[in-house]
């Protein structure tokens, strides 16, 4: 059994003139990774491993979840689609992945790889923070295909923020 964790980085500044790369989270986008790591660690969904997009709110984004894990910075993941994402984590070897991206590829991803949505208003938009939790009967992620996760947990950081807003 693997277990993907697919998470949209979190909500990013607008800097005029600014590369997009560079762009860094803002005050939200830093509180919502830090409450998405909380979820995580209290859903007992950890990862073993991170694969990130080397664009700067990805990277904030995953260094505010605060996680202890093996990471690689995948330059193909920035702004990639479905399949690069695909043939990404195919490459994984760890049975707990997290996956941190962009949209729209990010949702694309999320909506090919489960055999059925979760019950979610905002499974459809994928907004900034937004984090699957699939699962996958396979033994390798080299046997991933399209279709075949099932969507174990979905969460916005607006829900895991509610309380503190």
């Amino acid at each position: 059994m693997k277990r993907l964790v697919l998470m949209r980085h979190a909500k990013s500044d607008w800097a005029a003139g600014q590369p997009d790369h560079d762009r860094p989270l803002n005050a939200r986008g830093r509180r919502s990774a830090e409450a998405l790591g909380d979820w995580l660690r209290a859903t007992d969904t950890l990862p073993d491993a991170a694969l990130c997009s080397t664009a700067t709110r990805a990277r904030e984004t995953l260094a505010g979840l605060k996680l202890d894990v093996s990471v690689k910075f995948e330059k193909r993941l920035y702004h990639a689609g479905p399949g690069a994402m695909l043939r990404c984590l195919q490459k994984a070897q760890d049975d707990t992945v997290i996956l941190i991206g962009h949209n729209p590829g990010i949702a694309g991803f999320a909506e090919e790889l489960v055999s059925a949505p979760p019950r979610h208003p905002r499974f459809d938009d994928y907004p900034t923070g937004a984090t699957l939790v699939a699962t996958f009967d396979i033994g390798d992620w080299t046997a991933l295909e399209p279709g075949t996760g099932r969507a174990a947990a979905f969460v916005i950081p607006r829900e895991l923020l509610a309380d503190t807003a």
